[in-house]
């Protein structure tokens, strides 16, 4: 493929398998950023030989650089290289996998360059969902979507028009805890909840997945990313992780997308669209499948995902307070000093204190944000 493009946070888990994507289809690697995995960006700077890599770390981007001292590649560090990474003038896409918050810089930069931005940075339309938007329209930047769900949406889209949407169904596998009552969920521990059934994630989306404020983040985010009400928007559990997610038209038929769990498959087609190629992904065999199941969430047991809705309901500052107060209390979580069940009721507590902003500036949305971040720290610290 005669494309170019850069990766942002490579070393992750969807970044190492958009990289494998990349190899695969001989698509040429310009720049690559992550934070401090010094041998996996090692491996794939002397396997892609981009121009530059950079790292957010410096202790990790001074020892890379020595580890590269053999090759051409420019090793740096900081927050303008990684903003200069995701608006490179000849890319024709940027990928952006970065990690919770630190990704919603980047993802403002490429789309004010014009990009076509691959977003796995679901923090970043969280966030910032409107000011995300308005500058992709204002600047002519496109956003592909890189989530399982957004983009099965995303694909099954291209069956009719958007004025003919009715709703969209987003699927989740129900994470490991599914069918688990309130008080059985308090004694749940963090090597627990990062055994997710389905995907292989980082830990901070993997419990994120286990208390279903995932799902409530996805909700967030196709409410922007498609330009749907939250009220259109269901949420339906399906263990089978098969169907990624539907959309239903008004004449109340229904377009799926289907294929085996395999991140790839997203990454490539962010890659391609809309065009398909053969990938790494393997065939799905409709004959193995002995039954596709559906249930409605429980959010008596999962109150995180009914609390997303009402922040995207509610719009302005409230969707990035609830994802800075989750950022805090899984932190804690899985550092051990609060239980599973703190972390519903230190989010709600902090998104029921912080009051609203309707129209909210980025330094508004950073500022509610940081207050949110020591809501929550004090909160938590109150437990131990």
């Amino acid at each position: 493929m005669n494309t170019k493009i850069v990766i942002l946070g490579s070393t992750g888990s969807v970044g190492r398998q958009t990289a494998e994507v990349a190899a695969d289809l001989g698509v040429e690697v310009i720049a690559l950023a992550a934070s401090r995995d010094i041998k996996t960006m090692e491996t794939q700077a002397r396997r892609f030989k981009p121009r530059f890599v950079t790292m957010s770390d410096e202790r990790a981007a001074a020892e890379l650089k020595i580890q590269l001292a053999d090759t051409d590649i420019d090793v740096r560090c900081g927050r303008e290289s990684l903003l200069e990474s995701a608006s490179q003038p000849d890319a024709d896409i940027i990928f952006n996998s970065i990690g919770q918050s630190a990704g919603l810089e980047p993802t403002l930069s490429a789309l004010s360059a014009g990009k076509r931005l691959a977003l796995a940075n679901k923090e970043s339309i969280v966030i910032a969902g409107e000011l995300v938007m308005r500058t992709a329209k204002e600047s002519g930047g496109e956003i592909i979507p890189v989530d399982s769900e957004h983009s099965a949406i995303y694909q099954c889209l291209a069956a009719g028009r958007r004025a003919d949407v009715s709703r969209l169904l987003l699927t989740a596998s129900g994470g490991p805890f599914y069918g688990m009552k309130p008080n059985q969920l308090e004694a749940i521990t963090p090597a627990q909840a990062l055994a997710h059934p389905t995907w292989k994630m980082g830990q901070k989306i993997t419990i994120d997945s286990a208390t279903l404020m995932n799902k409530g983040f996805e909700v967030i985010e196709a409410m922007h990313l498609f330009g749907v009400a939250p009220d259109s928007i269901e949420v339906l559990i399906h263990r089978e992780s098969i169907i990624h997610s539907m959309v239903e038209y008004t004449d109340n038929a229904v377009i799926a997308q289907l294929s085996l769990p395999d991140m790839r498959l997203c990454a490539q087609y962010a890659m391609t669209a809309p065009e398909r190629v053969p990938g790494l992904m393997q065939r799905l065999d409709l004959t193995e499948i002995v039954s596709l199941t559906f249930a409605k969430p429980d959010y008596e047991s999962f109150p995180l995902l009914r609390l997303a809705y009402d922040c995207a309901k509610e719009g302005g500052v409230l969707p990035a307070v609830l994802n800075a107060a989750d950022e805090v209390a899984v932190s804690q979580f899985l550092d051990g000093y609060i239980g599973f069940g703190d972390i519903s009721r230190i989010v709600k507590r902090v998104v029921a204190k912080i009051p609203n902003k309707s129209a909210p500036s980025l330094s508004e949305l950073k500022a509610a944000s940081d207050e949110a971040v020591l809501e929550a720290a004090a909160l938590c610290k109150s437990l131990h």
